[in-house]
């Protein structure tokens, strides 16, 4: 893990190129992965980084891939009490990480949370192609029986510590209306335990996790979606094909309002794509930014 600190406060990161050097740039040994294409893995809410390493562990050979843990939940550090933690406050929080690692043309994945694409037109200048897998988006948001239930319970006094608790026992973790509603699969408990561990002892991780419930408006993803129709960069949206929380209706209606969007459905997966089929996600990843590298070249030579 690295560390970086930003202006809402320290998130830890994981880079298979290596991290921040004392000069602001890239260090570690890297540099040939890194040369190939920057990938930037966005989690989601309640989740970490390790939600990605079946991801990481299959491209960090030919890509240098970023995963920054942002202040959605499972953060080990708290952020300032003052930082705006809205979802557009964590997208601006993102787009301060790539600008501080100087990270360019990146592959922008985003699962779950949708605070990613929420740059577009706003602070998408570092991106370079953009890739949504399940996620809120349009008016799906707060989505499902969770979403809402989540939202409700952030605005009673005491309600979120509660609604917590349930995470400490494995037969509700399962249920539909839980984690079980967001994998096919079922999700290790130790790692249900890794995610959950800092809302469950640190008070000041839940005031973060409240602060984004609250702040983040319902029409927040409705507005973004207008601003999608001006994204003039290859998008690929990969849904999970049997997605109980976020419908692939609204996968594809997002691929329809992206110029140069594609949409493929990842079979045998709910919203946790990655968790559920990494191997198909990462071959839909590989052959969308191969096709925008291949697109590229012949631009150049054009020029």
């Amino acid at each position: 893990m690295y560390e970086i600190e930003l202006s809402a406060g320290v998130i830890d990161y994981t880079d298979t190129g290596g991290g921040e050097d004392e000069g602001g740039g890239r260090g570690g040994d890297g540099d040939a992965a890194g040369d190939k294409g920057v990938v930037v893995l966005v989690h989601g809410l309640g989740f970490d980084e390790s939600v990605w390493d079946a991801v990481v562990e299959e491209l960090r050979g030919d890509f240098r891939v970023v995963v920054p843990v942002l202040p959605l939940g499972s953060h080990r550090r708290p952020m300032r009490p003052d930082a705006d933690l809205s979802a557009h406050g964590v997208a601006a929080l993102l787009a301060e990480f790539l600008e501080r690692l100087d990270l360019r043309d990146v592959t922008l994945v985003q699962n779950d949370a949708g605070t990613a694409q929420l740059l577009v037109g706003v602070r998408d200048e570092r991106v370079g192609r953009l890739v949504l897998t399940s996620c809120e988006a349009l008016d799906n948001y707060p989505p499902g029986v969770q979403g809402r239930t989540l939202h409700a319970a952030s605005r009673v006094p005491g309600g979120l510590f509660l609604l917590l608790q349930s995470f400490r026992v494995p037969f509700l973790v399962r249920m539909r209306t839980s984690l079980g509603g967001m994998a096919k699969r079922p999700i290790p408990y130790a790692l249900v335990r890794r995610w959950y561990r800092p809302l469950l002892t640190r008070r000041a991780i839940r005031r973060d996790l409240a602060a984004f419930l609250r702040g983040t408006e319902k029409d927040t993803y409705l507005q973004a979606a207008e601003r999608l129709r001006e994204f003039d960069r290859p998008a690929l949206v990969a849904w999970g094909a049997e997605d109980l929380l976020m419908p692939p209706a609204t996968g594809r209606r997002l691929a329809e309002l992206l110029p140069r969007g594609r949409y493929v459905e990842i079979p045998e997966a709910r919203t946790l794509v990655q968790l559920d089929n990494p191997g198909a996600l990462c071959a839909e990843l590989r052959r969308f930014i191969g096709e925008g590298q291949d697109e590229g070249a012949r631009d150049e030579q054009g020029q």
